[in-house]
């Protein structure tokens, strides 16, 4: 198998709709469903969802059991550790005539740690880094560690992740 081959896993249950790149890997009961696209080189690790719709960029490496629900959109280079879980409704109600899925961006470079929850409706900006555990309820800037519940930012870092600078 080449760089450039993509591989997907006997157990996988990917839609014919699905868009997926070159170089990926779909590991074990991982499913896609319809419309969703996934760039070049990519790691789905094993039980990770990805819902409708949803775009998830280049070189991303999305770690065991996340579920990744439409309205969610992920650039390229993203981390997300085992565990993480994106929301994608404001007002969660079994059922709900007028419901609406609140889009969530994940920018180039950011990474996520594993259990975070990550609250629709905001921005994680470019090379941000997300703690394990942290509840996001709001925009992180690019270049920002947050951690905590709820999360708050407590350091600037470069592009590796290494904190450059406590005043945020």
């Amino acid at each position: 198998m080449s760089a450039n081959d993509l591989y997907i896993h006997p157990s996988a249950n990917v839609s014919d709709k699905a868009i997926i790149g070159a170089g990926t890997k779909v590991w074990i009961n991982v499913q896609i469903r319809e419309n969703a696209v996934i760039g070049e080189g990519c790691i789905l690790s094993k039980d990770v969802y990805v819902d409708h719709a949803v775009k998830i960029g280049s070189r991303c490496k999305i770690q065991n059991s996340v579920s990744v629900y439409s309205g969610v959109e992920i650039g390229d280079d993203v981390f997300v550790g085992p565990n993480a879980c994106f929301t994608n409704d404001k007002v969660p109600r079994a059922f709900n005539a007028d419901w609406t899925i609140t889009p969530t961006r994940i920018e180039d470079g950011a990474s996520i740690g594993a259990n975070a929850t990550i609250v629709c409706g905001i921005t994680i900006g470019e090379f941000a880094m997300v703690a394990a555990g942290s509840v996001v309820t709001k925009d992180v800037a690019p270049y920002t560690l947050v951690m905590g519940n709820p999360a708050r930012a407590v350091a600037r870092i470069d592009r590796e992740g290494n904190r450059v600078s406590g005043d945020v």
